[in-house]
């Protein structure tokens, strides 16, 4: 199934190796989701999601041998298919696709050899791509928008709601960019009034802020683990403790 690159011995042998596996794993991610989703039945055994060098992806059980000729990606990912949102799930196998990657490009290294000078040069290369997190999640291109952003609109003090109103249902009003200063300070005179869920702190004009759909609580992005570009692509949001109360 998976061989080391018998002839890869410098650092842009093993670049290339990763950069053709993650490509391969992007596409079962993205363009091919509907294929790798099928493919990953949850009535089947242990199956693992493989990046070959060839930018080829296939959905297979891992190796017999112990240990194996590889680092092997991580086992079991069909088990939680039907237990948690698509989005969700293909978040989690991208996290996991990213550190077996990592653990792959560098077992590599050791194996042949790589100094500290070699070592430092393919992780600099491998961390000016986006992550596969990145990518499949969206948070590659917002990030290069969000740069953008605020290097033009550095004295700009609101920064929540033109991130938010698209998807949440707010107790609050949510002000445009195009709105006027004093309007803008009111808004955040009414956020300074509303308190996170989680942590019970106050609203803080340069953080992300999301509201529950069910309690309509409202919590700290960073508290409830919700990034501005994962919470584009949910239609409801639910908090931990209304999940958990749904969940019994």
């Amino acid at each position: 199934m998976e061989a080391a690159p018998a002839r890869s011995r410098s650092v842009e042998d093993i670049f290339e190796d990763f950069k053709g596996r993650r490509t391969a794993i992007i596409k079962a991610l993205t363009t091919d989701v509907e294929d790798f989703y099928s493919q990953c039945d949850p009535e089947k055994e242990n199956l693992c999601l493989y990046g070959l060098p060839n930018e080829q992806w296939e959905v297979n059980l891992p190796v017999e041998e112990v240990p194996p000729e590889l680092p092997e990606p991580v086992l079991g990912i069909n088990f939680a298919r039907d237990g948690m949102q698509e989005k969700d799930w293909l978040s989690l196998v991208s996290v996991h696709s990213d550190t077996w990657l990592l653990a792959l490009a560098f077992y590599f290294g050791a194996r042949f050899g790589f100094d500290k000078t070699d070592r430092k040069r393919l992780f600099n290369m491998i961390n000016e791509l986006p992550t596969i997190f990145e990518v499949v999640t969206g948070s590659a291109k917002k990030q290069v928008k969000e740069k953008s952003s605020v290097s033009n609109n550095s004295g700009s003090k609101s920064k929540f709601s033109s991130k938010v109103v698209n998807f949440l249902s707010t107790p609050i009003a949510l002000q445009t960019k195009d709105e006027d200063e004093g309007l803008e300070e009111q808004d955040d005179d009414e956020h300074g009034e509303t308190l996170c869920g989680a942590c019970g702190e106050n609203y803080g004009t340069d953080e992300f802020w999301i509201c529950c759909d069910i309690c309509e609580k409202w919590f700290h992005g960073k508290c409830v683990k919700i990034t501005p570009a994962r919470a584009e692509h949910i239609k409801q949001y639910k908090c931990p403790t209304c999940s958990n109360k749904r969940a019994r």
